[in-house]
Formats: C-alpha cells, sequence, structure tokens
C-alpha cells in the first residue's frame, strides 16, 4: 500500500478485548525491558508437525535448493539517493514503466512525458502506481507474462495541468489509470529483459472491465444495483495492492482502499459507517461528478460490489475476472495460497486498515489438474475464517458462517452473503484481534505463515485500543512481522505464533519505535514492513513502506517516550533513508539489505523467474509528495527516476534484477 489511507478509513470502534490479563501483562514487561532478548530467542524455527508439507505456495519461484548460507550477497547502505542500488555484482534494469503499451496489436500509443496521453491511450498503457505483480512462464524462465496491479492515481502527474480542468475525459483517464495489466517480456542473449509488443496475451483491466461475481455474495440483494438488477456483474477492479500465482495458474489481486472514491451519503448508515463511507469524497477522486455510480447516495450498494479478492487468467485476454465473495469483504491487501496435504487451497489475506483482521479460506474442493478452467469455481465454495491471536502464543481461527458465533438474523446477518460482504461486523461479533494494518503474508518451505503489520500510529491512542500480545507497541510507527504454524495442517483452527521481529529503527529515541532485528543498523535496520514473499530457497524478502515524511526527516522514529526523556542538547535526526527490500533467513533471523528504491518511492510486488536466476520488483510513487499530489507545474519536485529527463516526471516501472554472472538471486 502507497499512502496511509488509513488515516481516513480507520472505522472499526468495536470493544473486542485487547487482551489486558496477568499473563499479558508479564509478557508486555519483558517486552518493554529486555526486547532485544525476547526477539532474538524467537528466531528458531518452529518444529515441524504432521510429517512431510505438501506443494505450498502460489507465488514460490522454483529456484534450485543449494546448500550453504542463504544470504550471500554484501549488504547495501541506506540511501536517499534518486536511484535504485542493488549489491556488488547485480544489475537492475527498468521495464514497463507506466505509459508504456501494454502490447495490444494495433494499439501501441507512446506515453507522453508532458501529461497529455489521452483516456483511450491510457487504457492501452500501463496505469499508474504499480504494486503487486506475478510472473508466468511461457517458455521456462526466458519468456513470460507479467501481470501486476496498479493501485491508485497521482492527477498532478496524470493531467498536465493536474486535474484542474474536470470533466467526463478526465474521470476516464483517471479510472483507465487504475486497475490491471497483462504483459508479455522475454529474455534477451545478453540477459536483459525487453517488453514483446504486440503480444496476443496483452491486456489491460481497467474501471470499465466486466467482472462476474461468484460466492455466496452473488446475486444478493446488498450486490444489486439499478446498473445490474441482477447483482452478478460489476464494472472493474479499484484500488489494487498484493497480489500471487495461484497452484492453477491463475492471478489474485486484492481491492484495497476502494472506500474512498465514493460520494458518501450525509447520513451514512451503520453498515457505511463501519466502513469508513463518509460525506462527501475523502481522498478528492471527484469521479462521482461524471460517473453516478460512486455517488454512494444515489447507488448505496455499489460499494459493497468492491473490497473483494478479484481471480484474473492472464493465458486468455478474453476471460471474464472473477469477484471471490467467498474470501470475504475486507480493504484486503492480497491473497496468498497454500495447499493442504489432500490438495485443498488454503487462502490467507490481511485488511490494511488500523485494527481491522487476518482472514484464511479454506476451499470445499481439492485443486484439480488443468488449470484455471478445471478450477473455475474452487474458491467459491469453503469457509471463511477470522483469527484470534491469544496472550499464551496460541491463537484459533474463528470460522465466518451464518448461524454460528451469533451471526444470526437476529444480529443483522440475514445469510452468508450478508456474513461476507459485513465481514468486518462479522469478526466484530466474533472477538477477533485487532490488528496493526496487516498487508501481505508469506508461507515458507517449512509450513511457517508471515505476515506484515505495517504500523499503527493511533495504538493506545486516547479513545482508541490499547496494546496486546500480537501488537505490543503504543504508537507502532516502526511496525512488526508476525509468524505462526499451524496446528496440523493448513486448515487447522488453532495455532501457535510469535514475533518474527519488531521493525523501526534502533537509534531511535522512544523506545516503542527502536527496531529490534538481527544485523547491524546500516545493513539490517528497517520500518513499515509491507510487501512479503518466500522464495524457492527458502528466502524471505521484506519490503517497506514509510511515507514520505518517515523517510525525508524520521519525525515518527523522533516522538519522545515520556518515561525515557532524552538527554538535553542538540540530538541528530533519525533517518532511514529511502525504502528498501530486505532478505531474511528464517532459521537464523539475519536480515540483509538487498536493495533501495529511488526518493519517495514504496518497494512493492516481488517474483522471481522458475530458475531464481530474475528478480522482478516493482516501484511505486517516486517522487511521492507529502500531500500525495504532485504539483503539476514542478512534478521533479522529489524524483525524477526513471527516464532523469528534463521535461519529465516520475514513473512507477517494474525492476528486472539478475546477478552479472548469472547466477542465483540471493547468492
Amino acid at each position: 500500500m502507497a499512502k496511509d489511507f488509513s488515516t481516513l478509513e480507520d472505522s472499526n470502534p468495536s470493544a473486542n478485548p485487547t487482551l489486558h490479563d496477568a499473563p499479558f501483562q508479564a509478557r508486555r514487561r519483558l517486552l518493554r525491558g529486555g526486547l532485544a532478548s525476547a526477539v532474538t530467542g524467537l528466531h528458531s524455527p518452529l518444529a515441524v508437525q504432521g510429517g512431510a508439507l505438501t506443494a505450498l505456495l502460489s507465488g514460490c519461484a522454483s529456484a534450485p535448493v543449494m546448500s550453504g548460507p542463504k544470504l550471500g550477497f554484501q549488504p547495501v547502505p541506506l540511501s536517499d539517493a534518486d536511484t535504485v542500488t542493488v549489491p556488488e555484482g547485480y544489475v537492475a534494469q527498468v521495464l514497463q514503466a507506466w505509459g508504456e503499451p501494454v502490447g495490444v496489436a494495433g494499439n501501441l500509443p507512446a506515453f507522453r512525458h508532458d501529461g497529455r496521453n489521452t483516456a483511450a491511450e491510457q487504457a492501452v498503457q500501463m496505469g499508474m502506481h504499480h504494486d503487486g505483480l506475478a510472473f508466468f512462464p511461457l517458455q521456462g524462465s526466458d519468456r513470460g507474462l507479467l501481470a501486476m496491479n496498479h493501485e491508485y492515481g497521482d492527477h498532478g502527474l496524470l493531467f498536465a495541468d493536474g486535474g484542474r480542468e474536470w470533466g467526463p475525459e478526465q474521470v476516464a483517464k483517471s479510472q483507465a489509470a487504475h486497475g490491471l495489466s497483462v504483459c508479455e517480456i522475454a529474455r534477451q542473449a545478453d540477459g536483459s529483459w525487453a517488453a514483446v509488443r504486440p503480444s496476443r496475451y496483452a491486456r489491460r483491466v481497467t474501471l470499465q472491465t466486466p467482472f462476474a461475481v461468484g460466492g455466496p455474495a452473488a446475486g444478493h440483494p446488498l450486490m444489486q444495483t439499478a446498473a445490474d438488477p441482477s447483482g452478478r456483474r460489476v464494472l472493474g477492479t479499484l484500488a489494487n495492492c498484493a497480489a500471487s500465482r495461484t497452484p492453477w495458474g491463475t492471478y489474485l489481486s486484492g481491492e484495497e482502499n476502494f472506500i474512498g472514491y465514493f460520494l458518501g451519503p450525509n447520513r451514512p448508515n451503520a453498515h457505511e459507517a463501519r466502513w469508513g463511507l463518509r460525506p462527501g469524497e475523502p481522498w478528492g477522486y471527484r469521479w462521482a461528478e461524471h460517473d453516478a455510480r460512486f455517488d454512494a447516495s444515489a447507488h448505496p450498494h455499489e460499494p459493497n460490489r468492491f473490497g473483494w479478492v478479484v481471480e484474473l487468467d492472464p493465458f486468455d485476454p478474453s476471460s471474464t475476472p472473477v469477484k471471490r465473495t467467498a474470501l470475504g469483504r475486507a480493504a484486503h491487501e492480497g491473497a496468498t495460497v497454500a495447499l493442504t496435504k489432500d490438495g485443498r487451497a488454503v487462502v490467507y489475506s490481511g485488511e490494511d486498515a488500523r485494527f481491522e483482521s487476518i482472514y484464511k479460506f479454506v476451499s470445499r474442493d481439492r485443486v484439480k489438474p488443468g488449470g484455471a478452467q478445471a478450477n473455475a469455481t474452487l474458491l467459491d465454495h469453503g469457509t471463511l475464517y477470522v483469527a484470534r491471536f491469544d496472550a499464551d502464543g496460541t491463537g484459533r481461527w474463528l470460522p465466518l458462517v451464518h448461524g454460528q458465533g451469533g451471526l444470526t438474523r437476529e444480529a443483522g446477518f440475514a445469510d452468508q452473503g450478508e456474513v461476507l460482504i459485513k465481514a468486518r461486523q462479522a469478526s466484530d461479533r466474533l472477538g477477533a484481534t485487532k490488528m496493526d494494518r496487516p498487508e501481505w503474508i508469506a508461507v515458507d518451505p517449512q509450513g511457517q505463515v508471515y505476515v506484515t503489520l505495517t504500523n499503527n500510529s493511533q495504538r493506545g491512542a486516547p479513545g482508541r485500543p490499547g496494546v496486546d500480545a500480537a501488537n505490543p507497541r503504543e504508537n507502532n510507527t516502526g511496525g512488526h512481522i508476525l509468524r505462526w504454524r499451524e496446528d496440523g495442517d493448513f486448515d487447522g483452527e488453532t495455532f501457535r505464533w510469535e514475533h518474527f521481529v519488531l521493525a523501526g529503527d534502533p537509534a531511535a529515541e522512544r523506545t516503542d519505535a527502536r527496531g529490534r532485528m538481527k544485523g547491524p543498523r546500516d545493513a539490517a535496520a528497517f520500518a513499515c514492513p509491507d510487501g512479503l514473499w518466500v522464495d524457492g530457497r527458502g528466502v524471505l524478502w521484506i519490503q517497506t513502506d514509510m511515507s514520505s515524511s518517515e523517510m525525508g526527516a524520521g519525525v515518527a522514529f523522533l516522538e519522545k517516550d515520556s518515561a525515557n526523556p532524552p538527554p538535553p542538547g542538540p540530538r541528530e535526526l533519525v533517518k532511514l533513508g529511502n525504502n528498501a527490500m530486505l532478505a531474511a533467513d528464517p532459521a537464523t533471523g539475519e536480515i540483509r539489505r538487498f536493495f533501495v528504491g529511488p526518493v519517495g518511492a514504496e518497494i512493492t510486488g516481488i517474483d522471481m523467474t522458475p530458475d531464481g536466476r530474475t528478480m522482478f520488483v516493482n516501484i511505486q510513487h517516486p517522487g511521492e509528495t507529502p500531500g500525495d499530489r504532485s504539483d503539476p507545474a514542478n512534478p521533479r519536485a522529489f524524483s525524477n527516476w526513471p527516464d532523469h529527463r528534463a521535461d519529465g516526471r516520475p514513473r512507477s516501472a517494474t525492476v528486472a534484477i539478475r546477478k552479472r554472472d548469472g547466477g542465483l538471486i540471493g547468492t
């Protein structure tokens, strides 16, 4: 996720317990007083239960297994340069920047650096603000498809006048800059990569692309609108964040910060308020002025049609993507798939908003041979659960099933479809743990599940929930990473959890902002973990998303701890430089910084070729301004990456990383 939109969409008023019991208070004292030793002790792997694990991951490249240390590169230092930095012996190449033609035959408009591309041109060009991605092989590791998300738009860059003139054309272009892209790429003789244009696979999915609705909420009265009385056909996908590749060869993408695009009613009802719908347009997109469906006063069910995990077949550009309602409605960061021993799909997802939840869906049926077509309804049938993290290091998955746990008609849930549409309210009812903005989820080859909790500056604030065992720091500006192991198989209803790392700056003055990670600060320090992925060798890759203010001044890490005031006199500002990507060895806990991005950018989206010799990473919103809207008169005020043109503007792009000697990434 790019901007911390959770400051606007912070809508959980429920009074779920925060685990302030006696055992937890002892744990809290340990975290406050002896955090370094406490966290270090958690780096040993959990014991494997239930014998050998079956095939696991949706996104894991099948790099050759090798002996020796997992991390063989020299870490790169902190940096605030307007470039990308990789370890010695590596090279990084820019691919598929915003505005490049996707590759649709007969429609290859060039990017205009003055912002004057039309809406029709943007609809067949790469969208803005690249986020989650996945690589789908066509010819082994030499040719394949990149599918990716485009999370949001910056009108100061998208339009030559910054959107000062506003009408149907501007709305259409803004909507076309959102959505998904599928493009073909191929490795060249020298090892570099190039886009294949035209390509029969090339596709843009925008706010005008028809989606089918699958699962229990399909056709539900709360999904029906005047334009779609059936409740089974939605135009477009919005605010797409993290992504993954499924074992059956499709692409999953989470719809995250969708609510701020809607013009809210003057008096939102309880359901609308719980989802953050407010009077007016809090994020300023102004789509409702020329696209009436984004006026929630006139079309109150339209917001219910967003907030889903969507599934796309990247190999068939004529296929209809599907919104999978059985996985629940949320501000979905993404969805990551594991397989049970008997071949059923288990989909983990987090909801990136303050005090929201972590979910798990277990399919009823087994994955079938035959790819996307053979598994066309696999994710429409199964059980959705929400997580409760208990103070003793155990946890439980609570089923979101109509008629169970108080999820009844009398409580406001008429049927299973309504439970899923109101997944937040259902989670509140069940007593799910309120988390510090759950982002990406990854599963390692030993069956351990990891989740990034990027930050939560409102933890412990007046009127907001206090600390609990899983979220142990007030004003949690640095974030942390949890991991757990299911009891039994991935479909288990109980689990054991621990803190893998508490992020932040080891040099911070405030105790709750100090990072605790294994390695020297210049090689291992990071804050605001976001993207998370495990490669075929078992390396855990961590990507960061500090805000522009934190990157520039370190202000979030300088806030004083009243119990431990700093000494008098001048103090040096604490900075962690630009956002970065780090590699961790799950067995030892060692962390090394592998990559640093340009000024103002988030590092997000990650995958590898099957041979493990090329890594693809997305660079989102280089040059992000403190207000999240660029000045059209000075678009290069903060960054001019990647083109560095005198007349250009910063552009999100994919970076292909490889070793100069052709070796495995990370060695």
